[in-house]
């Protein structure tokens, strides 16, 4: 007894021991945390502490000003269109339209990534309002409830709605503590360019309803797309001629007039807003000519004026709403990011993707105590700011200000738009996302793989939906690419002959300093082009400093996905000075259209710094398909070997001091 007794004060202490060490230790680290690091910290979290005081009033204010009025009409319509795709009252798309960017502007480091209601998370949700709240149920009563005016039932609605917002928030939330936004180094460009067409194609369909002016009900599941179809085609006779007609003529003109602006976007100054035009005039002819009651043509309806007091979501309903909570935040999560590394490789800044991801989920949790349906990403508006010169989130911040005036002063004069225009504005602003069609030819061109999981990703969005589509791609891309991967030769071995050790006598080391020889000894695809890349900048870095290699030390050091063993253990001063680097290319056995477009941009990227790039040992399909992404087809950029590399520099490092010495002679 007295044993056990001492067994257990011995633990005790030890216990106590180990946390009064624990508690020292953390004590010490913040303790030598300074205002430096708050301030770090802080910039880190609050990007817009980063570019706001670097802000130029005069060179910014007007583009974003133009960029802002332009995006403001597109934040409208279509917050109003995916509301009712997202099956709740309209009102609330402008609600979502205005809390998400403000939120976005401070946390988000894209600065032209515009966030918002968007059309796949509507649809998303739309599947778990009609799963809990049905119409006409009989459950709630159409009584109105407090200041908003609207029925218990459209208020139940929207709770489902902001409950599928919170928790897909949150779930955002919780992978950015988990550091887990560098996991999007597993979404390939041909899955999330063929899951977003298939969205888009779903969006579409939801759509063809308010052009046809039918009324249907709510269908979804397994093949629901084409259950659509076949009921709109079993009832056709049940469509209102003047939808139709309205329809038609909505089309026409916005296609026509978006194509002219395209066309001409270099002669005039600011492109024609027929989104708004469009409205104006469609609200002006209903209203005049009564279609609501005359034509049977439906219309958006009265809009609540005002901004309602915060409110928290059904809580209730969370554990019936976790499959679409998780496909909110990876989806949107998903086109977000993919937005704002456009937009960061297009105006030459970077992203964080864990910050990213913090954006991401404060925009839907916190919007969700203000009756916001689920946001993410917008396509279609962040080409708005891209196409009208937009430099900042100001642009944003300016729309957001015209979001707040339609709130409160000019939403009532939105009651007569007919949904059919509505319906014809989204469809028009979807043609970014639908011409990815056109990216079948790239991946054809480049790696048929690719081209497969392409259709195959896009064939189960339609036929499922996106979440199951964008699953569906991320697993079948990396089962092919670990079936690759593990039939592909990832080392290669270099025999030196002795006509090449016989060159290597021959060279100075004036010449020797200025080749260096990189030996690529793995497949180039998604899953490590990004690695690829950073290994062969830092050992680009180290090259370009101030440090050479001695000559004895001529070998060929094999870049892995891992840490580098070969590099050389001698190293000597030496001024930093333009180079020669010769990538042998020999080890890529296959590849895809990522990794192509990674050993493109080394190469660009190296010849902007001054070095001059030499590809050795590629095959026939490798050359071609660097040339499609971009590369220059010249001659001296791709040779045989490394030999026949070696032998061309000295060639012309030989030229080069003979004429230095026939100049010298001759003065």
């Amino acid at each position: 007894m007295s044993r056990s007794i001492r067994k257990g004060r011995i633990k005790s202490i030890m216990h106590r021991s180990k946390r009064q060490r624990w508690v020292s230790s953390t004590w010490e680290r913040v303790s030598s945390i300074g205002l430096p690091d708050v301030a770090l910290w802080f910039r880190r979290r609050l990007p817009i502490l980063e570019w706001a005081p670097k802000y130029s009033v005069r060179e910014s204010l007007l583009p974003d000003t133009v960029s802002g009025l332009m995006l403001s009409v597109q934040q409208v319509t279509q917050g109003l269109a995916f509301a009712v795709m997202s099956s709740v009252h309209p009102v609330f798309g402008l609600y979502g339209s205005f809390f998400p960017p403000l939120i976005y502007a401070v946390f988000g480091m894209g600065r032209h990534l515009v966030t918002g209601t968007f059309a796949i998370t509507s649809l998303i949700s739309a599947s778990a309002v009609e799963r809990l709240v049905p119409p006409y149920s009989g459950n709630v009563s159409n009584s109105s409830l407090g200041p908003l005016g609207l029925s218990e039932f459209e208020m139940q609605r929207i709770g489902v709605a902001a409950a599928v917002t919170f928790l897909g928030g949150i779930i955002q939330i919780c992978l950015f503590v988990c550091n887990l936004g560098c996991a999007t180094f597993l979404l390939s460009e041909p899955v999330v360019s063929s899951m977003t067409t298939g969205a888009a194609t779903h969006v579409v369909t939801s759509q063809v309803k308010y052009l046809l002016g039918m009324k249907m009900p709510y269908i979804s599941g397994p093949l629901g797309m084409f259950n659509i179809y076949i009921y709109i085609l079993k009832n056709i006779t049940t469509a209102t001629v003047a939808a139709v007609i309205t329809s038609v003529i909505c089309l026409v003109v916005l296609v026509l007039v978006k194509e002219l602006n395209q066309r001409y976007k270099s002669r005039i100054k600011m492109e024609i807003p027929i989104d708004l035009i469009l409205i104006i005039l469609t609200s002006l002819v209903c209203y005049f000519i009564n279609m609501e009651h005359n034509y049977n043509v439906e219309v958006v309806g009265l809009l609540p004026k005002g901004i309602p007091i915060p409110q928290a979501p059904p809580m209730g309903i969370l554990s019936d709403i976790v499959v679409e909570g998780f496909s909110v935040a990876l989806v949107g999560y998903t086109v977000s990011i993919f937005l704002a590394y456009n937009s960061a490789k297009k105006f030459k800044y970077s992203v964080d993707e864990n910050q990213e991801l913090l954006a991401n989920g404060l925009t839907n949790v916190i919007p969700s105590f203000l009756f916001c349906i689920p946001n993410a990403g917008a396509p279609a508006r962040s080409f708005v700011l891209f196409s009208n010169g937009a430099k900042s989130q100001v642009a944003s911040l300016i729309s957001c200000v015209i979001v707040l005036l339609v709130i409160y002063f000019i939403g009532p004069f939105l009651c007569w738009l007919p949904m059919c225009a509505l319906a014809s504005i989204i469809v028009v602003a979807l043609k970014g996302m639908l011409i990815q069609f056109n990216d079948l030819k790239k991946y054809w061109n480049v790696d048929k793989v690719d081209w497969v999981i392409w259709i195959c990703t896009y064939v189960f969005t339609i036929c499922f939906a996106a979440n199951i589509g964008l699953l569906f791609g991320v697993l079948f891309s990396i089962a092919l690419g670990m079936l690759r991967l593990s039939r592909a030769k990832t080392l290669h071995l270099v025999h030196w002959d002795a006509e090449y050790n016989k060159m290597l006598e021959g060279l100075n080391s004036g010449f020797f300093q200025t080749v260096k020889i990189v030996s690529v000894g793995m497949p180039l695809f998604f899953l490590n082009a990004k690695k690829f890349q950073a290994d062969l900048l830092k050992m680009n870095d180290k090259l370009t400093g101030n440090f050479v290699r001695k000559k004895t030390d001529l070998l060929l050091s094999p870049v892995s996905n891992g840490d580098s063993n070969g590099e050389a253990p001698i190293l000597q001063p030496q001024r930093s000075q333009s180079y020669t680097l010769i990538l042998d290319c020999s080890g890529i056995t296959c590849y895809d259209y990522t990794g192509v477009t990674i050993l493109t941009q080394i190469c660009l990227e190296l010849k902007g710094q001054g070095t001059t790039v030499l590809l050795t040992g590629c095959n026939d399909s490798l050359v071609k398909a660097l040339q499609y992404c971009g590369l220059e087809s010249k001659s001296q950029t791709f040779l045989d070997s490394v030999n026949s590399a070696l032998s061309s520099l000295h060639v012309q490092t030989s030229q080069t001091s003979t004429l230095e010495a026939i100049n010298t002679t001759s003065v």
